[in-house]
């Protein structure tokens, strides 16, 4: 069966996947570890890209 086209556009930099929990190695007193969350900073998290007609450009 065809696939249809996107309509969203994807972030190139990530691929959709906007967000990331990094785990850094610690553990909280429950056992459970330490986790950062990290925000792509081409689409400031949201996973997608604005159209090029709507990006603002100027000063």
């Amino acid at each position: 069966m065809p696939q249809h086209a996107q309509i969203t556009r994807v972030c190139r930099d990530c691929d959709g996947f906007a967000t990331a929990a990094i785990t850094t190695g610690t553990r909280h007193r429950d056992g459970t570890r330490v986790t950062l969350r990290v925000a792509c900073p081409a689409c400031e998290g949201t996973g997608r890209t604005a159209p090029a007609g709507v990006v603002r450009a100027g000063r």
